[in-house]
C-alpha cells in the first residue's frame, strides 16, 4: 500500500454496520417526514386565511378583471394634455400653474418638517420615560408607553380630520397630525435605542451625585444622539409623503390641489403635480439617505 493510498485510509470515516445504522435511517426519515407535513400544514393555513381575507374583502377576480380596462384608461389619460396630444408635446401647456403649485409644494414640505421637528422633541423627551433601563415606575412607564402607542395607531388622516373640524382648513391641521403621529412612531424607536446603550456610563455618572436628567444628558444622550438623528430623517421622508396625502381632507399643501384635479379629471394637471411630488420625494430620499449614512458612520456630538 502507498502511503497516499495509507492517508486516504486513515482519513476516510468508519462506517457503521448495518444493523446500527438501520434505526438512525428510520429515524431520520420519520424527522423528514414530520418537517414535510408541518410545511404542509403551513401552507395550507396560509391558504385558509387568504381566502377568508379575501372573501372578507369581498375580492373579485371576475370584477377586478371587467373593470381593468377602466384603471389602464386611466393611466393613459394621464400622459395626455386635455387636447389629446401627448403631454411631452407641449411642457408648457403641461405644467401651466406651475408657480402655484411649487408654492403648494413648498408648503407640502414646511407641514412635514415641522410636524417632523415637534414629533421628534416630544419623542425625544417620551423615550427616557418609555425606557426600561432608565425608568424604574412601572406604572410611569406603562403610561408614556400607551400614549405613544396611541399617537402611532391613530393614523395621520384621521387626526388631520379631526384638526380640520376643530382648526378649519389649511396647514395647521397637518402639522398637528404629522406631530402627534410622528411623536408616537419615533417614541418607540427612541426608546428601544435607549434600551440598547451601554449603562456603564450612566451608572459612573450616578455615582458623582447626578441628578436623572443630568444622567441622561451626559451618559446616555451622546451615545444616542446619532441613532436619533437617523430615525428623524427618514421620518421627515416618511412625513412629506404624509403630507402630500393629508392635502386630500383640506389639510393644506399640494395634495389639495391634487384631489381637486383628480375630482373635476384634469388627467394632465394630475399627472404633473404627480411628477412634481415624486421627483420631489426622490431628492429628498437621497439627501437624507447620505445624511443618515454620515450620522451612522461617525456620529453626531451634542
Amino acid at each position: 500500500m502507498t502511503a497516499v493510498e495509507s492517508a486516504a485510509t486513515r482519513l476516510t470515516p468508519p462506517r457503521l454496520p448495518d444493523e446500527q445504522l438501520a434505526p438512525l435511517t428510520a429515524a431520520y426519515k420519520r424527522a423528514h417526514i414530520a418537517k414535510q407535513r408541518s410545511t404542509l400544514v403551513l401552507i395550507a393555513a396560509f391558504i385558509a386565511a387568504s381566502l377568508v381575507a379575501a372573501g372578507v374583502a369581498e375580492v373579485s377576480p371576475a370584477k377586478f378583471l371587467a373593470n381593468i380596462g377602466r384603471f389602464t384608461n386611466y393611466i393613459v389619460r394621464l400622459f395626455h394634455l386635455e387636447g389629446g396630444a401627448p403631454m411631452w408635446s407641449d411642457p408648457g401647456e403641461w405644467f401651466w400653474g406651475w408657480k402655484k403649485w411649487l408654492a403648494l409644494l413648498g408648503d407640502t414640505l414646511l407641514i412635514a418638517y415641522l410636524g417632523t421637528l415637534l414629533g421628534a422633541i416630544a419623542a425625544f423627551f417620551f423615550c427616557f420615560l418609555a425606557s426600561a433601563n432608565l425608568n424604574s415606575n412601572t406604572w410611569m412607564r406603562g403610561l408614556v408607553r400607551r400614549l405613544l402607542e396611541f399617537c402611532r395607531t391613530v393614523p395621520e388622516l384621521v387626526f388631520a380630520l379631526i384638526f380640520v373640524v376643530a382648526f378649519g382648513l389649511g396647514p395647521l391641521p397637518g402639522v398637528l397630525a404629522l406631530a402627534i403621529h410622528t411623536t408616537g412612531a419615533l417614541g418607540k424607536l427612541f426608546a428601544e435605542v435607549v434600551e440598547n446603550v451601554d449603562m456603564k456610563p450612566a451608572e459612573g455618572v450616578t455615582a458623582t451625585g447626578a441628578t436623572w436628567w443630568q444622567t441622561v444628558h451626559l451618559a446616555i444622550v451622546p451615545q444616542v444622539l446619532s441613532n436619533f438623528a437617523s430615525y428623524g430623517l427618514l421620518r421627515f421622508e416618511i412625513n412629506v409623503r404624509g403630507a402630500s396625502v393629508m392635502g386630500f381632507v383640506g389639510a393644506g399643501g399640494i395634495g389639495q390641489e391634487l384631489i381637486e384635479s383628480i375630482r373635476k379629471f384634469y388627467y394632465s394637471d394630475v399627472s404633473a403635480l404627480l411628477l412634481l411630488i415624486i421627483a420631489t420625494v426622490m431628492i429628498i430620499d437621497i439627501a437624507t439617505e447620505r445624511l443618515r449614512h454620515h450620522f451612522i458612520g461617525h456620529g453626531v456630538r451634542p
